[in-house]
């Protein structure tokens, strides 16, 4: 298959704008005005229209008021004309005086009398002689001091008018303000809430919509595909250069998957170190080289201040075949994903329905390891090791055993791994230690081998425990053989050395178990202070078919010699094996030939056999 022509050919169709993965635009936020911006307007108009109408009433009252004092001026002022008309009809020519004190008396501002109708805003009154005709005319100045007062505070008034104004005024464009960034905000933490905030890719909200909405438009002959990346060794590298320098390798990444795969196909961040992709309109084969192409773009060196290198695991999961929703289809991928990282890095693994057998089953144990733990529901099984010149048992390896209730016995390498990802085993290592060198006090003249995994020698107080237990049980260290496998060795080489000469302090040697298979690298033994080779069953197996492997023994027993260790070969089943091995050099064997695992009291009923008879026989029996 031509990856670019077909790569090319999709991205075409995605980019029609018939892909229902690509991706949507972030729904607008719709405008809310708070709720005090509503009230703001009639509540100002409500105070405003207060205040003109307390001014307009004080003034009519006002007014009124004045009115009155006027129509008593007035009265008053007739009064004291009758009056004086009375005492002198003849008034043609009033005494200034006189008009001083009608002025005093009556409370009239500037009153005068004047024969000429005066022009302009003074009061007036006439003055009628005995004939009946007008001798002139009164005037003064009307006070009106309501009217005043009110006109007074029209100033105020009109202040506080325009303060409401200004200032619902400034509420209001401050408020619309607010609304308007509070409108900003909401929509950015939409964008927040449903992207990445390094990438700008869709989160794992936003994506699984995308795949949900892309499943419920799929017709029924189109495919869809779901492959998420874990990144490999993310962790090491962010320690290495910090969390921004993390960001900024995840932000290579993901400029590099954009660059390396067709346009539509749609990525997403599902956490720090994991992202998808969603591939529509792809067969199974398309989308596995799709997923190869990315897997491939992610694994060349980056340069973040200094080079560094991640690689990436994949899981494949494609619909219909592998689910037609959503759940099904992403926990299928992460069900594709755990095996391939189980299996190692860098590898892309599509779905299998095994897959999901093999994960229930696995949850099944997880979850009923810790009720065995906590009920001490294991025991440990005990397998001899003899010599191989003469066959006397020099020693024991204690196995690991868990019959459950209901599904029997169940096989170590499945649980132990189990126990491994499930951090419980630490737990199980300390029960196996405590219990084998409880046992070991039944057989002083044999030494123990106990297997450890590389979670108990990672952990920082695995020696102290192990010197703690070693006190408690009053054991010999040199009768206690702690057997490592290379997997330890290989991930992290400078921690097992530190541990392991740690563990050599105690006293207790130290055995490399399964010998020959994986790397073996001879640094291993050129470094770490180990005492025991362990050759694995799997050359005994093979003895009998090739010529080379009798070679291949003999060298590895040669070396182990060269570097003053021991030799130990396991699967020992037949008599011929015996010999080829006797005759290769080893130091001792362990199989099914001389005794199969047991209880405590198998290795006690083997012990106590005749020393008269030979071992090899005894053993056999």
């Amino acid at each position: 298959m031509d990856l670019g022509k077909e790569a090319g050919r999709l991205s075409g169709r995605w980019l029609g704008g018939t892909d229902p993965v690509r991706g949507r635009q972030l729904e607008r936020p719709h405008k809310r005005e708070p709720a005090i911006l509503r009230l703001i307007g009639p509540l100002s108009v409500l105070v405003v229209a207060a205040i003109v109408i307390f001014i307009g009433l004080g003034f009519m009252l006002a007014r009124q008021a004045d009115e009155r004092l006027e129509v008593e001026h007035r009265q008053a002022l007739r009064g004291a004309i009758d009056a004086l008309q009375a005492g002198s009809p003849d008034l043609s020519n009033i005494d200034p005086e006189l008009i001083a004190v009608l002025e005093r008396a009556l409370g009239l501002k500037d009153l005068k009398f004047n024969s000429e109708l005066s022009e302009g805003t003074r009061e007036v009154h006439s003055l009628i002689d005995q004939n009946g005709r007008i001798a002139g005319w009164f005037s003064w100045e009307p006070e009106r001091p309501a009217t005043r007062t009110v006109m007074r505070l029209l100033p105020f008034a009109a202040l506080i008018v325009l303060g409401v104004v200004g200032f619902a005024g400034l509420a209001t464009w401050q408020l619309s303000r607010f609304g308007r960034q509070l409108a900003k905000s909401e929509q950015q933490l939409q964008r927040l809430e449903r992207e990445d905030a390094t990438t700008g890719l869709p989160n794992e909200t936003e994506l699984l919509d995308r795949l949900g909405r892309s499943l419920a438009v799929r017709k029924p002959h189109e495919t869809l595909a779901v492959a998420i990346l874990d990144l490999d060794g993310f962790s090491e590298v962010k320690d290495a250069i910090g969390s921004s320098g993390g960001e900024k390798v995840v932000l290579e990444i993901t400029d590099r998957l954009r660059g390396a795969l067709p346009p539509g196909m749609q990525l997403g961040r599902l956490r720090r170190d994991r992202l998808a992709m969603l591939m529509s309109s792809v067969d199974p084969e398309m989308a596995l080289a799709l997923a190869e192409a990315a897997r491939d773009a992610v694994s060349q060196a980056i340069w973040v201040d200094q080079a560094v290198q991640v690689s990436a695991s994949i899981g494949l999961a494609v619909a219909p075949h592998d689910g037609t929703d959503r759940e099904a289809l992403m926990r299928h991928a992460k069900l594709a994903l755990r095996n391939a990282k189980r299996r190692g890095r860098g590898l892309v693994m599509p779905f299998a329905p095994e897959m999901e057998a093999d994960f229930d089953e696995r949850r099944f144990i997880r979850l009923e390891l810790s009720s065995a733990l906590a009920a001490r529901s294991f025991e440990l099984y005990y397998q001899p090791i003899v010599k191989a010149d003469g066959g006397a048992i020099v020693g024991v390896e204690a196995l690991l055993r868990w019959n459950h209730p209901t599904r029997g016995f169940i096989p170590p390498a499945v649980f132990v791994r189990v126990a491994e990802e499930a951090g419980l085993m630490g737990q199980l290592g300390e029960f196996v230690l405590r219990r084998a060198l409880a046992d070991a006090a039944r057989w002083p003249d044999l030494y123990v081998a106990i297997n450890l995994s590389p979670v108990q020698v990672r952990d920082r107080k695995f020696v102290d425990t192990v010197a703690a237990i070693l006190k408690e049980n009053a054991v010999p260290p040199s009768r206690v053989v702690l057997e490592i496998t290379e997997g330890l060795l290989i991930d992290e080489p400078e921690t097992a050395k530190s541990r392991l000469e740690e563990l050599r302090k105690l006293g207790v040697r130290l055995a490399l178990d399964d010998f020959g298979v994986g790397y073996s690298s001879l640094t291993y033994l050129q470094r770490l202070p180990f005492d025991k080779l362990k050759i694995d069953r799997g050359f005994v197996a093979a003895l009998e078919h090739s010529a080379n492997t009798g070679v291949i023994i003999q060298a590895i027993v040669s070396l182990g010699r060269a570097l003053g260790m021991s030799v130990l070969i396991e699967g020992v089943e037949t008599e011929e094996q015996r010999v080829l091995l006797r005759l290769a050099g080893c130091n001792e064997m362990q199989g099914f030939l001389f005794a199969r695992p047991g209880p405590p009291e198998e290795i006690d009923r083997l012990l106590s056999i005749d020393d008269s008879a030979s071992p090899t026989r005894s053993l056999r029996a």
